[in-house]
């Protein structure tokens, strides 16, 4: 894999701090988080990685405010994240957190340009003068702009997912399993492009994984088991 340059460091984007998350009373009570916390400073590539069922998932949705934490604090750019009311925080992670699923999520009856521009219509934004074709160009696909989702490849798929989640120009990406519908050529092609894309934009991203091979690249490596958070390391601490 092509090794991308490294971001510059210093200003913070994501704060966690002391995240718990309980599901259940009694016998019946699960740990998903275990007073998790950690930081991430803006244009850092973070891989989280863990079995299923070990709250990676969970981490996910409570940082992107789509569940709520039984208790602890996440800010992001000083915002906190669960002192907005619901619907301030749906407005604000609309405007400044990009999803990635690896179900992709793209709508049926529009083309790959109108998949990507997507989220600035639903704010009453236009995308600014040559950043759609730009977009296009940095995903490979300006020859696919006018394809239906369902005359592309998966691969095709999920760039479009990822062109979509980057054209706010969010604060912070969140990407859950992004290759996991994919076989393993493609599985590297869109880590390549995730990569490339988070580097040519500054992105912030926090990615979870249960593959190994897919963190190699990242800045940092975090790990979950059973709730509990911990630092294996990355390229950051190689250089």
């Amino acid at each position: 894999m092509e090794i991308m340059e490294r971001k510059e460091t210093g200003m913070e984007i994501l704060r966690v701090e002391k995240l718990c998350k309980v599901y259940g009373t009694g016998e019946a009570r699960v740990d998903a988080l275990k007073e998790v916390s950690f930081s991430l400073e803006k244009g850092e590539f973070a891989a989280v990685i863990g079995e299923s069922g070990s709250g990676k998932s969970t981490l996910l949705n409570c940082i992107g405010g789509l569940d709520e934490p039984t208790s602890g604090k996440v800010w992001l750019d000083g915002e906190d994240l669960f002192s907005l009311s619901e619907k301030k925080r749906t407005i604000f992670r609309r405007q400044n957190i990009g999803f990635i699923f690896q179900s992709f999520h793209l709508i049926q009856e529009l083309d790959v340009e109108q998949n990507i521009v997507f989220p600035l219509l639903l704010d009453h934004r236009k995308p600014e003068p040559g950043q759609v074709e730009e977009m296009l160009q940095v995903l490979g696909l300006t020859d696919r702009r006018r394809h239906l989702p369902g005359q592309l490849s998966g691969g095709q798929q999920q760039r479009v997912a990822i062109g979509r989640a980057l054209i706010t120009r969010p604060m912070l990406v969140l990407a859950d399993e992004p290759t996991g519908n994919l076989d393993s050529r493609n599985s590297r092609d869109v880590m390549d492009l995730l990569l490339k894309a988070s580097r040519h934009y500054q992105q912030t991203v926090l990615m979870i994984t249960h593959n190994r091979n897919l963190s190699s690249c990242a800045d940092r490596v975090l790990q979950v088991t059973d709730g509990v958070l911990k630092e294996l390391g990355g390229r950051q601490h190689e250089i």
